[in-house]
């Protein structure tokens, strides 16, 4: 059990130019499983992980980690962010922050790039990588520095079928060695694979949240009910 847990909001608001973006919102995540975070188009999603992860500036309320240690989360975008130098540099990078040894550096670097089948795109330039490749490299240089919890940005909205399954069964891995998830998609059946619980905003607010299973199941709101047949929620 990771010691920064549990993650508390309380009361959460974030404001932009006068407009109510997110919130009020209560939340306690624990120390284990997946998060998924699921709502329409503009419902709140990313905000709420930015928030999380202290990238976000609230107006209001309070975000509490039991051990608040910036360095034990880390952040996966949609859009994959590389730097231009190589694939092994990008995934240095976060351990040449920290000043770690140059041989254990050379290890987690190699170690990485075969669990993401990279090990022969070492001395490539990351910015050539395909979509799904460079995401997999964005989450093994989320991942190499060890971190407690991390957050997803929907990490496969622009992959095709192949790519989103390795990066599924990277994230079952990781999440089945005790990294927690907390992950925004719009896509159902990745929820529904990944997630052990939900968490459904709509208007910028907590409109049902809990065990996966059993909202899937049988979802306790119609707004939910009809977001996951699909429909068009307002």
């Amino acid at each position: 059990m990771t010691a920064v847990f549990p993650l508390k909001l309380d009361r959460v608001l974030v404001r932009r130019q006068s407009k109510t973006v997110l919130g009020p919102v209560d939340l306690v995540l624990d120390p284990q499983g997946a998060t998924i975070v699921i709502g329409p188009n503009g419902s709140g999603k990313t905000t709420l992980l930015r928030v999380m992860h202290g990238i976000e500036r609230t107006s209001g309320g309070t975000v509490s980690w039991a051990r608040d240690d910036p360095a034990k989360h880390a952040f996966v975008f949609q859009t994959p962010i590389v730097i231009r130098r190589t694939v092994a540099d990008n995934l240095a990078y976060p351990l040449k922050l920290v000043k770690t040894p140059k041989d254990q550096i050379a290890a987690a670097v190699d170690h990485w790039l075969a669990r993401i089948g990279l090990l022969g795109s070492r001395n490539n330039q990351a910015a050539r990588l395909s979509g799904g490749e460079r995401q997999k490299l964005a989450i093994a240089r989320a991942l190499i520095r060890k971190p407690d919890v991390l957050f997803l940005d929907e990490p496969c909205a622009n992959l095709d079928g192949h790519a989103t399954r390795e990066i599924e069964a990277l994230l079952h891995e990781v999440a089945g060695a005790g990294t927690r998830l907390v992950m925004a998609t719009h896509d159902m059946g990745q929820a529904r694979r990944l997630a052990r619980d939900l968490v459904f905003l709509l208007d910028g607010k907590i409109h049902e949240s809990g065990a996966a299973d059993a909202l899937f199941a049988a979802p306790g709101t119609a707004e939910l009910a009809a977001f996951l047949r699909g429909d068009i929620v307002t």
